[in-house]
């Protein structure tokens, strides 16, 4: 069924799967229509982000299969989950870019077409013998699944009202986020039933996901005119501090999820390595900080729009300080009930702190800007893109974080203890710019 079929409310100018006259912030244009057009792009929107995030991070559960038979190191498979982290970051730039220059319709074909190529490849040369070259490439190549992010958030924020915001891009996020948590349950279920000497298994699975995903998209969602029509968003957007601020702290929620994510079952691997002796172990316990952390984002955004962002992110980078401290305290314990408790802190925090974060941006620019929600959006859409790609690169400090210390020390703990130093500085940077009295812009 064509995208123009579709029930959409009277007021819009369609021109194709174009439309012309978008109005979210308008209750009468809301209720008459917009909410069902904006609800149903964001279904077809977490589908494609939710596949995108499983190719993307398909690496922490590939390196589970990579045994004594392709001779790699801890430290090795790290920089395995290090590269796609990386270079999904890196994308997230281009892609921000690519929903003005193409739609966020036409673009979510195209980037959900690409993750063909990772999946293809992977499900056919993995395999006792191939090099470690040829691996790096393959972990590269993953890496365009994590610019989907970027594309859909900065597509799903044109679509929402200001009100709604936290709530949408929440939703729109956490769906997107379980991912993580899927490509590991399936790399669990693999291992389970096949061994792990199949690993091209977990990325054949995903092939006709992936086709279902661009097919959904080309008949269901739709463009948006004005934000094609939004030119030099990134360039303006680059000059504001708030941008960096926000790319800052988001480093630390988002970075840690996405950089926890990649490297838990190595670190569990190769810190209680008594325990978990076999992939499948360790397998069936690394999805569930990465599903509880994508669950509670909602959540996050959620108490973000009732509480305030900047309050719920302040206390948040408390609380996952406490987390990390805990994980160094279980770690020199040996305690691998403690040391769970704290990593699963970690994910649910990060989770929390995601949604609030990203609900900041839209408030941010929308306070800048009261009389022209049309900037608003233009700069905070941009924002989303560069806080999502800066954000992302914390991934793969993360993953560096701890290949260097166990290099170094043969332990995590150095790690920890940077980790717990992060937190503690975005603690002090959300209270001086948007917490503290005389520096706040309004009530973010």
């Amino acid at each position: 069924m064509s995208a123009t079929t579709l029930e959409r409310p009277a007021a819009l100018t369609v021109r194709g799967h174009w439309i012309d006259d978008w109005r979210p912030e308008d209750p009468a244009f809301w209720a008459n229509g917009g909410a069902a057009v904006a609800r149903r792009n964001l279904v077809y929107s977490i589908f494609s982000e939710h596949i995108g995030f499983s190719v993307w991070t398909m690496w922490s559960v590939l390196v589970l299969f990579l045994g004594p038979a392709y001779g790699i190191d801890p430290a090795g498979k790290f920089l395995l989950t290090a590269v796609p982290a990386l270079v999904g970051s890196t994308l997230r730039i281009p892609y921000t870019f690519a929903v003005a220059r193409f739609g966020g319709r036409n673009w979510t074909i195209i980037s959900a077409s690409l993750l063909l190529l990772p999946a293809v490849l992977a499900a056919f040369l993995i395999k006792p013998g191939v090099s470690y070259g040829t691996l790096v490439a393959l972990a590269a190549v993953a890496g365009v699944g994590g610019g989907n992010f970027a594309s859909s958030m900065t597509n799903i924020n044109a679509f929402y009202p200001d009100r709604l915001k936290g709530w949408a891009l929440g939703i729109n996020a956490g769906g997107g986020n379980i991912g993580v948590a899927a490509v590991q349950l399936v790399g669990l279920f693999v291992l389970a039933v096949f061994g792990a000497g199949h690993p091209g298994i977990v990325a054949g699975i995903y092939i006709p996901l992936i086709v279902a995903a661009a097919v959904g998209s080309a008949l269901a969602m739709d463009n948006l005119s004005q934000v094609r029509n939004e030119k030099r968003g990134v360039r303006d957007a680059a000059r504001e501090p708030h941008t960096w601020i926000m790319a800052l702290l988001y480093i630390g929620t988002f970075g840690s999820f996405i950089g926890f994510g990649f490297a838990f079952g190595q670190v569990l691997q190769v810190q209680f390595h008594d325990v978990f002796s076999t992939p499948v172990k360790a397998a069936y316990l690394t999805f569930l900080g990465p599903l509880l952390g994508s669950l509670i984002r909602p959540v996050g955004g959620a108490l973000a729009d009732r509480l305030g962002g900047a309050r719920v992110t302040f206390v948040n980078f408390l609380a996952m300080a406490a987390g990390a401290s805990i994980v160094l305290i279980a770690s020199q314990l040996k305690s691998l009930p403690l040391y769970l408790v704290g990593f699963i802190a970690l994910f649910v925090f990060s989770g929390i702190g995601n949604g609030s974060t990203y609900k900041m941006i839209p408030r941010i620019f929308a306070l800048k800007n009261p009389d022209d929600q049309h900037e608003a959006r233009r700069l905070s859409g941009a924002v989303i893109g560069i806080a999502g790609a800066i954000g992302a690169f914390g991934g793969v400090l993360v993953n560096l974080a701890f290949r260097q210390s166990f290099l170094e020390y043969k332990t995590a703990d150095a790690a920890y203890i940077a980790f717990i130093a992060f937190y503690a500085l975005c603690v002090l940077v959300t209270w001086a710019v948007y917490l503290r009295p005389d520096r706040r812009i309004g009530t973010v």
